[in-house]
């Protein structure tokens, strides 16, 4: 059997994520929020959050300054991963779609704090409230 310590008992560090921000509308207050939501995340799980990249241009572009840096970052040995708020914070449907391959490329993971999963009542109430019928099979 093998003596050597196990992985809990190493000084192992924390691993290194780098946040990803597209703050087009509010003020710094809205900012200041995005941000401690990152932050709070990464703390709750043992993440490094090594620095935020955001973007402040409405004009989305799939290489914008701050989503190269981003880009950059994640190519450094030490890096894990990108962590957004939300996959909205990406773009567009089409936008967030390259971004997300440009992301795992890199060979790092795209971690997304909150995901939007309807619930079966919520589902049903925006389609009753939109004049919209459930149908079954």
């Amino acid at each position: 059997m093998d003596d050597e310590l196990i992985t809990e008992r190493r000084s192992v560090a924390f691993p290194q994520v780098f946040g990803y921000l597209r703050h087009i509308t509010g003020g710094m207050a809205r900012h200041a929020a995005l941000v401690g939501c990152l932050t709070e995340y990464c703390q709750q799980h043992e993440l490094t959050l090594g620095g935020i990249f955001t973007d402040r241009d409405a004009a989305v572009a799939s290489h914008s300054a701050a989503f190269v840096g981003l880009l950059d970052a994640l190519e450094m040995p030490d890096s894990y991963g990108a962590v957004v708020p939300a996959l909205s914070h990406l773009g567009s449907k089409r936008v967030a779609a390259e971004r997300k391959r440009q992301i795992t490329a890199t060979g790092a993971r795209l971690i997304v704090v909150r995901t939007v999963r309807p619930t079966r009542l919520n589902a049903s109430s925006d389609r009753q409230h939109k004049g919209m019928r459930d149908v079954r099979s």
